[in-house]
Order: C-alpha cells, then sequence, then structure tokens
C-alpha cells in the first residue's frame, strides 16, 4: 500500500511539473511580488525554463548581482531574444545570484515586462526575493531602474544573446 502512495505521488509531481511548465505565457501574474513569486516558483516555475542564449548554466557576475549567477527566460523572452526582437509583455527573465562559493544562493532578481506599468522604467516590473522567497524589493525599484536605463537601446537588458 506505501508502496502504491508513493508511486502515485511521484506519478502525481510529474504531472504537476508538466503541467506547471506547459502555463500559457499569457497567464501572467498581476504587479503583486508574492503572486510573481508563487507563478514563477509554483505555477510555472523558472528553473524549468530555458538559460538565457549562449548563457547556460552558471557564469561569473558582478554587483548589483552575485559573484555567480545563472539567467533563466521564459519562452516569450526566449523567443524574442532568439530573434532578436524587443521584449514582449509577459517577457521575465530571472537570474539567480550566488555567492563567491557558487553553491550560496543570496537572491532571486526577476525582471518582468507589464505593458504600461511603468512606461519610463521600460515597462519592467522589478523584485529582489531572499533564498526563501522573501521579498526585499519589488516594483518600481529605484536602483534596478538607475542601473539598467543605461541599456535602454537594448531593452534594459544587460545580458547579451551572441
Amino acid at each position: 500500500m506505501r508502496k502504491i502512495f508513493l508511486v502515485l505521488t511521484i506519478v502525481a509531481m510529474v504531472i504537476g511539473g508538466v503541467f506547471a511548465n506547459s502555463v500559457a505565457d499569457g497567464d501572467m501574474p498581476p504587479a503583486d511580488a508574492g503572486k510573481l513569486w508563487s507563478y514563477m516558483t509554483i505555477t510555472n516555475p523558472y528553473t524549468g525554463w530555458g538559460f538565457w542564449p549562449n548563457h547556460v548554466g552558471m557564469y561569473a557576475g558582478k554587483s548589483p548581482h552575485g559573484a555567480y549567477l545563472k539567467v533563466y527566460a521564459n519562452t516569450l523572452a526566449l523567443k524574442a531574444a532568439r530573434e532578436g526582437k524587443p521584449m514582449p509583455d509577459g517577457a521575465m527573465i530571472v537570474k539567480e545570484n550566488y555567492g563567491k562559493d557558487k553553491k550560496t544562493l543570496m537572491a532571486v532578481t526577476p525582471m518582468y515586462r507589464m505593458k504600461g506599468f511603468n512606461p519610463e522604467g521600460g515597462d519592467w516590473y522589478w523584485a529582489k526575493y531572499g533564498a526563501d522567497g522573501s521579498v526585499m524589493k519589488s516594483g518600481k525599484v529605484e536602483g534596478c531602474i538607475q542601473c539598467h536605463s543605461v541599456q535602454k537601446a537594448k531593452d534594459w537588458i544587460f545580458t547579451p544573446t551572441e
């Protein structure tokens, strides 16, 4: 009986994971840090998305992000990046920020394109979460906007695709 329960639990988790990864990008969350975290960790886990083009796995980062980074992007963002097009509404890029030991997750920092959210900030919704999902910053984060504004011509994105 216990083995059957275990098998059923694993099957449910696999099916749940497949369903979560197939969530349409059109079903994106509102500008709310808690709902965004839930979306990108439970509904459509970002770790199941693709890595940013030509940035597979971990690579050296710099301040204000971690010493090492992993960059994931949802389907909309990956398609636009691969085609050299601007990020569409609903595009999401998530950075995992690691410490010098390459093991300690320091923060998770998504940028999420939302039409009309903040035209002066490229319509990006910014957030910074602790490794445990605690909200450190979210919304129209001045530091993010100020830093990324030098990349306006590149859709506010520092990470190149080439």
